[in-house]
């Protein structure tokens, strides 16, 4: 299940990709247009910064942008940010501890097929697809 902070982030590359690209969008801008909190908008939008998937600027012309094209971010990249790698069970993700029943697990193979699927899936729209730009 994705998360409120997943969603969130989603949601606030996708208004910036909607933006002009060459200039600052102030966060309460931001916040407004979306309807979310501003004060919860600062922690998802520090975690992008901090991976340099947005680029902020603070001061009176302040705000954020994207740091490359819509086309070059993945929902699959953004979402593992915010939710850490997909794993719909424990022993296909990166626990630390390995499954008892692993060696001889039937299940395993599917486990490990259904990831890579939801995968290859999310990491496959970009934030154009989203935006329906080519």
């Amino acid at each position: 299940m994705v998360s409120t902070r997943g969603r969130y982030a989603l949601r606030v590359m996708l208004d910036l990709a909607e933006q002009e690209s060459d200039r600052f969008i102030p966060l309460a801008d931001i916040a407004k247009r979306q309807g979310i909190s501003q004060k919860y908008l600062e922690i998802v939008i520090r975690e992008l910064v901090k991976h340099k998937l947005l680029r902020g600027l603070r001061g009176k012309r302040g705000g954020y942008m994207l740091t490359r094209s819509p086309e070059d971010y993945t929902v699959g990249e953004i979402l593992e940010l915010t939710e850490g790698k997909f794993a719909i069970v424990s022993c296909t993700g990166n626990c630390a501890k390995q499954c008892d029943r692993k060696a001889f697990c039937r299940t395993l193979p599917m486990w490990q097929e259904f990831n890579k699927m939801t995968h290859d899936y999310f990491f496959g729209i970009t934030l154009a697809d989203l935006l329906g730009k080519p």
